[in-house]
């Protein structure tokens, strides 16, 4: 399988989990994701048995790519574990044998959270087939002096200001399920997290430990609280084979008092931690979170304390969430509490939390109420090219997660009210609830029609335009990227930055990709410098969009036209120049 950061991972052992107890030995494939780019497409792959064990039906694999088809993802690929293994090493890739476990790889929306594990890609299917109802989520009823409490002191606000909580009680693992459980948080980390920069999570045994919980910041000793093994190969642990696993924790280990910013460089030889640590490294404070008991249970976004570590034994999941950034950080409360509550004694039943600020403000989470919009039956229809009932709409939108009924707005217009459960983090406008019509009634099911005629727009016709007369009089068009070197739109052309003009990437791939442009000069000169070789004169020209920053405009910047044309030959070509610039002015009036 394929290799992954585990989230925060145990104090007491560097090791991405800790090791499962010895009588769950059975094989499994839990859903593993593709390291990707953020807006890459995620791509999770699942074992083919486990999955139709969930999906309570066994189909053959066109049938199954078909039903992926018909929900809007994609059956990237049929493979085996070993078969995944020998590609990465680029190794010729084996006949499978039928002992082997059966891996389908599948392709899902980068924002649709809720499928990134097998709990919920499988429960998404079996309402889509309209053999499930669509869960409804709740809070515990429980008093409130009886609920678990979080502190935030305010030195967090320097840091990460935010944290949110929850707790799934009486839950029930087996390995399959815990490994599930571990791989989400890898995956949200990955990706809604931005690799913890924006929510970090932490998932504690709260067998272990003693309400209420405070949140911290601040330059603290954490003593006999971090532990390493003493041989070299903690690193690997999720290489190592499963009965190996299981006596992992009789290596002798270390234990060592460290002061935040002394872990800090401790870990900076951990391969797995080391790339966090900048997250906080120059941080005036650090954060940790406490229990009752002075007990530490993580110090986020890095790393999590053995002592609450979850095992298959666990039965009270206390999960933590500390964020840059509130919305997202309840986002994925929500994911984790809704893809595994049905795990818990009473199913789809999450325990609230309060959260308490220093300033007196109070929240309980998670927040599992359901977000309501109008959507009128007529965008819908007209979107899509289709003529529908507002029931049959409703139909079809319950069978994509998404409670629907059809009303009657004060205009008499008829509208489809829409609740939105937790689960749908991604449905935030009409024109996505628009879409979960289509995919339900099936993109081979719309009929075809020819388009009404469409005009270009103004700006394109008039480019369009000079762009056909400046090619009548002999210059050649070119294209060139829009982003460029922040040299070449600068220093090169002997200007300087004010700051105030150029949109700069803030984590170019190159060196050649660092800025927008803010004229078409780089691009075209660029051209020339390799084209140095070729006959002359060089007559070239261009008409492109370049950026400029404007803070009236809610984006921070603006698009402009521009044209910019070139000539290169033994003489100066002034006239040449001058002659084009009478011409456009000429055609344009």
């Amino acid at each position: 399988r394929e290799e992954q950061t585990e989230p925060y991972q145990n104090l007491n052992l560097t090791h991405s989990r800790p090791p499962p107890p010895p009588e769950h030995e059975n094989k499994f494939s839990p859903p593993i994701l593709s390291d990707c780019g953020f807006d890459a497409m995620p791509t999770v792959s699942v074992g083919r048995d486990r999955l139709f064990d969930a999906l309570g039906k066994t189909y053959e694999d066109l049938e199954f790519e078909e039903l992926c088809f018909r929900f809007g993802i994609e059956l990237d690929d049929i493979t085996t574990e070993k078969a995944i293994v020998r590609k990465e090493k680029h190794l010729e890739v084996e006949e499978s044998s039928e002992a082997e476990e059966i891996i389908y790889k599948i392709e899902v929306p980068a924002n649709r959270y809720d499928l990134l594990c097998l709990e919920g890609f499988a429960r998404a299917l079996r309402i889509f087939e309209e053999r499930e109802e669509i869960p409804a989520f709740k809070l515990a009823s429980i008093k409130h002096e009886s609920m678990l409490k979080m502190h935030v002191k305010p030195e967090t606000s320097q840091v990460r200001p935010f944290v949110v909580c929850a707790v799934l009680r009486g839950i029930t693992f087996d390995e399959a399920r815990y490994n599930s459980f571990i791989d989400l948080q890898d995956r949200l980390h990955q990706n809604i997290c931005r690799r913890r920069t924006l929510v970090a999570i932490g998932t504690h045994d709260l067998d272990t430990l003693e309400g209420p919980f405070t949140y911290e910041a601040g330059i603290t000793t954490f003593r006999n609280q971090f532990c390493s093994i003493k041989a070299g190969h903690a690193m690997d642990y999720k290489s190592w084979p499963f009965d190996v696993r299981k006596s992992a924790c009789k290596y002798e280990v270390q234990e060592k008092s460290f002061r935040a910013d002394e872990l800090m460089e401790f870990y900076k030889s951990d391969l797995k931690l080391k790339k966090f640590l900048h997250i906080i490294e120059n941080s005036p404070v650090y954060p940790v979170i406490y229990d009752r008991n002075r007990t530490v249970l993580s110090l986020p976004p890095i790393i999590n304390s053995a002592n609450s570590a979850i095992t298959l034994q666990t039965r009270n999941v206390f999960i933590e969430c500390t964020a840059t950034d509130l919305t997202k950080a309840v986002v994925v409360l929500n994911t984790m509490v809704a893809m595994f509550s049905g795990y818990c004694g009473r199913k789809f039943e999450v325990e609230p939390v309060e959260v308490m600020y220093s300033d007196g403000r109070t929240f309980t989470y998670p927040d599992l109420s359901l977000y309501d919009m109008e959507v009128p039956l007529s965008y819908i229809n007209d979107a899509i090219g289709i003529s529908l009932e507002a029931n049959e709409v409703a139909r079809l939108l319950e069978r994509m997660q998404l409670h629907a009924t059809a009303s009657v707005s004060t205009d008499n217009k008829s509208n489809i009210r829409v609740s939105v459960p937790p689960t749908r983090s991604d449905v935030l406008h009409p024109c996505d609830v628009m879409e979960d019509v289509a995919i339900a009634f099936g993109y081979n099911e719309i009929p075809k029609r020819k388009p009404m005629s469409l005009k270009p727009l103004p700006l394109n016709e008039l480019s369009d335009l000079i762009r056909s007369e400046i090619a009548m009089t002999g210059f050649t068009e070119v294209l060139t990227w829009i982003l460029c070197s922040y040299k070449e739109n600068f220093t090169m052309l002997n200007r300087k930055d004010d700051k105030s003009t150029a949109v700069i990437v803030g984590n170019p791939r190159s060196a050649d990709f660092e800025a927008v442009r803010t004229n078409l000069l780089p691009g075209i000169l660029k051209t020339i410098a390799h084209n140095r070789d070729h006959p002359k004169p060089i007559k070239i020209y261009e008409v492109g969009d370049v950026a400029i920053l404007d803070k009236l405009k809610d984006v921070g910047a603006i698009s402009r036209r521009q044209l910019a044309a070139l000539y290169c030959g033994a003489n100066s070509g002034f006239e040449l120049i001058h002659s084009l610039v009478d011409r456009i002015m000429e055609v344009v009036g």
